[in-house]
């Protein structure tokens, strides 16, 4: 074990098992186009230092303890941008396809424990999304949404949060 790591909470150990997935699925939608060429910059440099466990794995001890290690992101692996079928007027449908296929997908273990998918379709209520997949051991959904509204901007003043 390294010094640096941290012990996973007891619900967070519960909810590793891997008869479990526990996942909580934030959409964003945008009133804009979805632009992702910055999504890699901001992720790292906004999303990632929010909390350290968005850049560590669970490990296990010699004696079976679950631990939060940290390790080098790889941004890229945790980056989707899917591809729907062309032509469409509005995507709400696969939207919804999609939104309920990766709900139903466990996170890898070997990485940090949550993915973004750039949704650069419009939809009857946005012109693109952006949908964060988390996993439930990394936090409560009300400390998990705090940290993504951290990382955004007021549109009509973003000197504000």
């Amino acid at each position: 074990m390294e010094e640096d790591d941290q012990p996973v909470s007891p619900i967070g150990q519960y909810l590793s098992s891997s008869v479990l997935n526990v996942t909580i699925l934030v959409v964003f939608d945008s009133t804009i186009p979805v632009d992702d060429s910055h999504a890699i910059s901001a992720l790292e440099n906004i999303f990632l230092p929010l909390n350290p466990r968005f850049s560590s794995i669970m490990v296990r001890d010699e004696d079976g303890v679950q631990k939060w290690r940290k390790v080098k992101v790889k941004l890229e692996e945790h980056v989707k941008v899917p591809v729907f079928p062309q032509g469409l007027e509005k995507y709400d449908e696969c939207l919804q396809e999609y939104i309920t296929k990766i709900s139903m997908e466990p996170l890898p273990f070997s990485r940090p424990l949550w993915d973004i998918h750039i949704i650069k379709y419009p939809t009857s209520s946005a012109a693109g999304n952006f949908l964060f997949r988390l996993h439930h051991a990394l936090g409560d959904g009300f400390s998990l949404m705090a940290a993504l509204f951290a990382c955004l901007k007021r549109a009509d003043d973003p000197s504000l949060q």
